[in-house]
């Protein structure tokens, strides 16, 4: 039985997914391409059952594919979930610039005012 998830639901596994430093290497890795499970394995200190933990839920949240081909196993990367994230923090990224304009605006305003007390002090000082 396959289970529908939400995209609620589909955006909680991609974060939980990402939250790894192992699994953002990994995926990180097959943005150059598919490979097997050992030559993913190949950069970290620990065990194949552990990278298949990693592998599993980077297959759950569908971030990855896994295929068989005879003994070969590849992997790549399935980057729709990914998307879906950055839509997501698309809508963040606009609130962020927003804050940064209104920052900027009040502090060239702070340079104006600092700039004529200065004038003001320097012409009463003549």
């Amino acid at each position: 039985m396959v289970q529908q998830l939400t995209s609620s639901e589909h955006l909680n596994a991609t974060f939980s997914a990402l939250a790894d430093p192992t699994r953002r290497a990994i995926l990180a890795r097959l943005a150059s391409g598919e490979t097997s499970v050992s030559e993913l394995a190949e950069p970290f200190e620990m065990s194949m059952p552990a990278i298949s933990k990693h592998l599993k839920v980077l297959q759950r949240a569908g971030l990855i594919e896994r295929g068989r081909e005879a003994q070969w196993r590849p992997c790549r990367l399935a980057a729709g979930p990914l998307k879906d994230a950055s839509d997501w923090l698309e809508h963040y990224r606009r609130f962020w610039e927003q804050a940064f304009d209104r920052l900027e605006d009040y502090l060239r305003e702070l340079q104006k005012q600092e700039s004529k007390k200065k004038e003001h002090k320097n012409g009463r000082k003549k």
